[in-house]
């Protein structure tokens, strides 16, 4: 497992001993590499530039990916089954375009497997109906909460953010993430609970990533103008009241992370991830996009303290030790 100590940065303490860390701390719980580059890869960028402890923790390796390299479809869990030591390469690129040191694998690397997914009558994900029996879907839940209460208590972040119970858009391994992340923030912060895994401590604040829907619905039109027509692009209804699938109202949304001045470290991180992301995806013909809203990172608050009114920072209102 790669578990590098936090590291010091401007934002530090001067003491010289015991080694500093971060006064500001973020963990990020993401189910699969990729998924914390396109959710919220500008927000790691922005607080590791700005000297906060960011660590990544990723929950497998990804091994039921796309590949959409032809050279290297052999590697595709139908082939060779040989897809993680590549998306972990990929990672590792991807979190140096980021700016972000700290990243491990929840257990340890292959602890568990990616689930797969397959869709509803909506074309939404779900589980699958065959799930490997070492898939992340099928791991115990206390086991795996485990082993994210002891990186908590190592990392002690004040903010942590993951999925909402859908998982954002309902693949098993996003909700399982959701379900370990919830139960060990909870137990992390219990003295009485399992001491040898660490000192407690209490995370000040969860939160779920969200897209919003307007934004969304502006990204849509966005594409539509610029030609782009496939069955998902023309299946969305712009003038519907409900928010479309995978968004949230606007209204619930708790704090917004303009990612404008971090877009090129996000698309390169994009790039990074590249037997998983089409170098010609329609998110790329986003990169030149004016300053706004389609550079927005959004979050609802889950647990804790509550944010301001219009909060643009992730840790707004938090006493900081």
């Amino acid at each position: 497992m790669t578990n590098t100590a936090p590291t010091t940065s401007p934002e530090t303490d001067s003491a010289t001993s015991p080694p500093a860390i971060p006064k500001r701390r973020l963990m990020l719980v993401h189910a699969h590499p990729d998924d914390e580059t396109t959710s919220t890869g500008t927000t790691m960028a922005r607080y590791a530039a700005e000297g906060a402890g960011v660590t990544l923790v990723t929950c497998t390796l990804g091994e039921l990916g796309e590949v959409v390299i032809p050279e290297l479809e052999h590697l595709r869990h139908d082939n060779d089954d040989n897809l993680a030591p590549r998306r972990l390469e990929e990672l590792t690129k991807a979190m140096q375009e980021l700016g972000v040191t700290d990243f491990v694998r929840l257990g340890g690397d292959g602890r568990w497997r990616d689930s797969g997914m397959a869709y509803d009558e909506r074309g939404g994900a779900i589980a699958p109906d065959e799930v490997h029996d070492g898939s992340f879907w099928r791991a115990d839940l206390l086991e795996a909460a485990n082993e994210l209460v002891s990186l908590i208590r190592d990392r002690r972040p004040q903010v942590l953010i993951t999925y909402d119970e859908k998982g954002h858009y309902g693949h098993p391994d996003h909700v399982q993430a959701h379900r370990v992340a919830t139960y060990a923030a909870a137990l992390a912060g219990v003295a009485s609970y399992r001491p040898e895994l660490g000192e407690p401590w209490q995370i000040q604040r969860v939160l779920w990533t969200a897209m919003s829907a307007e934004t969304f619905r502006e990204m849509i039109r966005a594409g539509r103008e610029a030609g782009e027509s496939n069955e998902w692009f023309d299946s969305i209804d712009l003038d519907s009241d409900e928010p479309p699938m995978m968004t949230v109202r606007d209204r619930d949304i708790d704090v917004r992370i303009d990612g404008y001045a971090y877009g090129a470290q996000r698309f390169a991180a994009m790039r990074a991830h590249a037997t998983q992301i089409r170098n010609d995806e329609f998110f790329f013909k986003l990169q030149d996009a004016p300053p706004g809203r389609l550079w927005e990172e959004c979050f609802r608050l889950a647990s804790g303290v509550p944010l301001p009114d219009g909060a643009d920072d992730l840790f707004a209102g938090l006493t900081l030790d």
